[in-house]
């Protein structure tokens, strides 16, 4: 992946968020711009600039912090300064302790983020991670970011997950639920609509003329023949079927337990999977550090690290910032390749 843009172009600017104040966002977007404000892609940071100052200070990262007004200012500071938009935080934060007083500025710079993609003024959003828990507190009534942003950018369908690491990209068909649950919302319309914003997707963001998709089974063995469970025949071989009337290469029911090695991996462009975890453990247990969750049939470009807030290390130093580092970079891919699309 590049960087930035032809030479002399820093690339598009993008609007990183705040995440949860107590976890380890801040430390990852200090350190994102310590790797990349001499190569881009430029960023701008929706963030309480006293909390990144002190953290800096508390770390010894010695970042530079300017509050700017806007995203327009981000290219001429970046290599010299983070650029802040200024979110202020309703009090101070404790490492590891997360405060409900602050979820409205973690809020507001999600709120500001997207408002900045929809007008164009920022060309993607990288959020940080958030402590749900601690939104749900004070009335958050969203499973999580991706459907949070759904609902500011008034998605005409429901988003779609992507996650992304060298060598792989799923999409699990159902996310945030409990696996009995999953069983129940699993069907055939529900498979054909994730399939196809994958696709296009693939087209549109990452360039792939004509994507090719492993449909995952569901049961072992993929079911074999309906030994070990009737789903595939009942509910995905018609989603396939419809997915090839379509003109989508799509091809399956997979077995998951051989989907994942290398050699399969390297006769499909993206995996379209029955669960969560279906879908993560291959790409977690390849790439721990370096997999971004990238958010497909949003009108704004939007990724982020896949991990979470990491409370337990949060004020350490210790923190990790290549996901994120990864998220940035495929944000501003994604960002060209919709300019160059058109």
């Amino acid at each position: 992946m590049n960087n930035g843009g032809p030479a002399g172009d820093p690339g598009p600017v993008l609007a990183v968020t705040m995440g949860e104040p107590a976890g380890i966002g801040g430390e990852l977007t200090l350190k994102a711009w310590k790797d990349r404000h001499r190569a881009g892609p430029p960023f701008i940071a929706i963030d309480d600039a006293a909390r990144l100052e002190a953290l800096s200070d508390a770390l010894g990262l010695n970042v530079p912090i300017r509050s700017v007004n806007g995203p327009a200012a981000a290219p001429d500071v970046f290599p010299d300064a983070l650029p802040v938009f200024n979110t202020p935080l309703a009090v101070p934060t404790v490492p590891g302790k997360p405060d409900a007083a602050n979820a409205g500025a973690v809020r507001a710079s999600i709120e500001t983020a997207a408002k900045l993609a929809l007008s164009g003024d920022v060309a993607g959003v990288v959020t940080n991670p958030i402590q749900k828990r601690t939104l749900y507190e004070t009335g958050f009534t969203h499973p999580g970011h991706t459907e949070y942003l759904a609902a500011l950018t008034d998605a005409p369908n429901p988003p779609v997950m992507m996650l992304a690491c060298p060598g792989l990209r799923v999409v699990p068909a159902t996310i945030h639920v409990s696996l009995r649950h999953a069983l129940d919302m699993l069907t055939t319309e529900l498979i054909v609509e994730q399939a196809q914003l994958t696709a296009a997707a693939l087209q549109r963001d990452f360039a792939i003329a004509a994507p090719r998709l492993a449909i995952a089974g569901l049961n072992p063995h993929a079911g074999e023949d309906g030994a070990m469970g009737g789903e595939e025949a009942t509910i995905i071989v018609p989603a396939i079927e419809r997915l090839r009337a379509d003109g989508i290469v799509a091809f399956g029911p997979e077995p998951p337990d051989t989907l994942f090695t290398e050699r399969r991996r390297e006769t499909y462009d993206a995996a379209i999977c029955m669960y969560h975890d279906q879908a993560l453990i291959p790409i977690k247990t390849l790439d721990f550090s370096g997999g971004v969750n990238i958010t497909l049939g949003l009108p704004i470009v939007r990724t982020s690290p896949d991990h979470g807030t990491a409370l337990d290390i949060a004020g350490t130093g210790t923190a990790d910032s290549t996901s994120l580092l990864i998220a940035l970079d495929t944000a501003a891919e994604i960002a060209r390749n919709r300019g160059a699309a058109g």
